[in-house]
Formats: C-alpha cells, sequence, structure tokens
C-alpha cells in the first residue's frame, strides 16, 4: 500500500536521526504503515533536534505516536513481525502472535529458553515434546501453541501437532477447518504429513490438526504408524510440540508422551489438584518418558 500523501514530496531526511538501528528508521517504517504522516514526521524530528530525546520518547510527549507504534516499528526493523489486534484469521488466544510485549509471552519467552537449554540443544534429545497436563481447561493447548510460535519466531522449523482427538482445540485457535485431513487421517493411512498447514505469517510454523474426531483414538495413537510419524516430523523439523489430552481423562496423553520422548507438565494456579498433579508425574515416569520441565499457569 502507498501511504504518500498527495501532493507532498518527500523529504528524504524525513527520519535519518530517527533511531535508525537497521536499513530503515522508525520514521520511514511508521510513515511507510500509515501510523505517521511525513508532516507530523518532521515536526518530531524537528522537535527531536531540541529535546535531544530520542524519536520515539518525542512523538509520544508529543502525543503523535503511542508505545504500541514504537513498537511496531522496531519490530519491523529487527524483522520480529506480529499480527495487528485486528486481524481474525486468528484466535486472540494466540498471543505471542499478537502481543509480544505482554507479560504472558515474556513468560513464554523465558520457557523458550529453558527449553532450548535443557532439551532442544541436547544432542540426544527425543523426537518431539509433549504438552501434558493433569485436567481440562489448565492452559496445555493455550501453551503448546504460544510456545510452538515462539519456536518458529527463532527461525526454527517447528512443527505443532494436535494429538487431542478426544477434545482437539488448536484447529480453533488457527481456525482451521476440523472436517479437512488432520491427525487422525494420517495414523489412518488416508493422509501425509503433508496435511500440516504452513503459516508463514508466524514464522513459518506448521500445525497438523487433529482432524476429524476418530471413535478410537487411543488406538490410533496406539499404533507403530504413530512412532513413525514423530520419527518422520523430527526428521523434517528443528521443534515438534505435541498437544495432548488431559491426562486423566484417558491414557491417550501418556502413550504420546511415550512415543515423543519428551514431556512438559502444565498446572493451572489455584485449579489443578495436587493429587491430580502427582497422578500425572507417576504416569509419566512409568511411560518412560523424560520430564523436561514444568509450567505454572497463572494467565
Amino acid at each position: 500500500m502507498d501511504m504518500k500523501e498527495p501532493g507532498v514530496v518527500v523529504n528524504p531526511n524525513v527520519g535519518r536521526n530517527a533511531g535508525k538501528t537497521g536499513d530503515r528508521s522508525i520514521g520511514a517504517v511508521l510513515v511507510d504503515s500509515g501510523r505517521l504522516s511525513i508532516r507530523d514526521a518532521e515536526r518530531i524530528i524537528q522537535q527531536q533536534a531540541t529535546n535531544g530525546l530520542r524519536f520515539g520518547e518525542t512523538a509520544i510527549a508529543m502525543g503523535l505516536l503511542t508505545q504500541a507504534d514504537i513498537d511496531f516499528a522496531l519490530s519491523r526493523q529487527f524483522e520480529f513481525t506480529y499480527l495487528p489486534e485486528d486481524d481474525e484469521s486468528f484466535s486472540p488466544e494466540l498471543a505471542v502472535a499478537f502481543k509480544p510485549f505482554s507479560p504472558v509471552v515474556e513468560q513464554i519467552r523465558v520457557l523458550r529458553s529453558q527449553l532450548m537449554m535443557r532439551w532442544f540443544d541436547d544432542q540426544d534429545r527425543p523426537g518431539a515434546l509433549a504438552v501434558i497436563s493433569p485436567e481440562r481447561r489448565e492452559g496445555r493447548s493455550f501453551v503448546a501453541a504460544n510456545l510452538a510460535i515462539a519456536f518458529a519466531q527463532l527461525g526454527e522449523r517447528t512443527l505443532l501437532i494436535d494429538a487431542d482427538m478426544r477434545n482437539p482445540h488448536q484447529a480453533k485457535l488457527f481456525k482451521l477447518d476440523d472436517r479437512a485431513p488432520g491427525l487422525s487421517a494420517v495414523l489412518s493411512g488416508r493422509s501425509g504429513i503433508d496435511a500440516a498447514v504452513r503459516f508463514p505469517q508466524l514464522g513459518g510454523l506448521c500445525v497438523l490438526p487433529a482432524g476429524v474426531v476418530p471413535p478410537n483414538p487411543q488406538d490410533l495413537l496406539a499404533r507403530a504408524s504413530f512412532e513413525q510419524l514423530i520419527a518422520h516430523a523430527a526428521k523434517l523439523f528443528q521443534v515438534v510440540i505435541v498437544d495432548t489430552p488431559a491426562a486423566s481423562a484417558s491414557a491417550d496423553a501418556m502413550v504420546v508422551a511415550a512415543r515423543a520422548g519428551a514431556a512438559l507438565m502444565v498446572a493451572r494456579r489455584d485449579y489443578t489438584p495436587a493429587s491430580a498433579l502427582q497422578s500425572a508425574v507417576t504416569a509419566l515416569n512409568k511411560s518412560n518418558a523424560r520430564i523436561v520441565g514444568s509450567v505454572l499457569n497463572a494467565f
């Protein structure tokens, strides 16, 4: 979109001192995106020369921009893109995609860093990471989806698999057709891993939804085809994250964890019973899955 104003000659000096850290200044990014007019950009630069502050600080003080505008420009400068809040192509629960500077996303990044040290950098690490929780509504799918996006934003080839074929949620988060081929079709031999959907706007993240809910989810997960899928995915992707059903609802989660080889335990503050959490941990240990970390979800 051409955001130049009709009849206005673009001043090539606009934004020259506007906090430039890459090939384009903050001022240029904001003008090109339509968040700032050329006239206002020139006013900011003139005021900046007087007060000696940074471009963004000056613009905010003048009431011409908000901190959200400055964050947007910085994200474009450093190729850290995120979605505008009015984008309806995904669920707003994908906080990493919509609100990268929020407290919850900062915690997701901390979790990502911890996993990179404890799991990702391990030369002998298992092929995938299963995200487990004792009960439903504890934030398991939320953590799995946002963690997958966070890894994809690093440039890692990332695949998110929804292995909850009882109450799938990833199709809702990414607004996918739940009737399209997914994991259930792959495990029954009616589709391949190419059923995964790639999202260029989310760092190239690929998502394999659960697909049509089958009558025998545990039988499908116990098949050799699921283990083969994980092994194949581990060769194609650098990070494979698997969402699972609630551990207390069935044995599905433990079957997935055993195939994945590693597990991340999610519990919700003031919600998850301690007894249910202990039972899930005990079951994971018996499944021979390596527990690489735990998350206390407070959001």
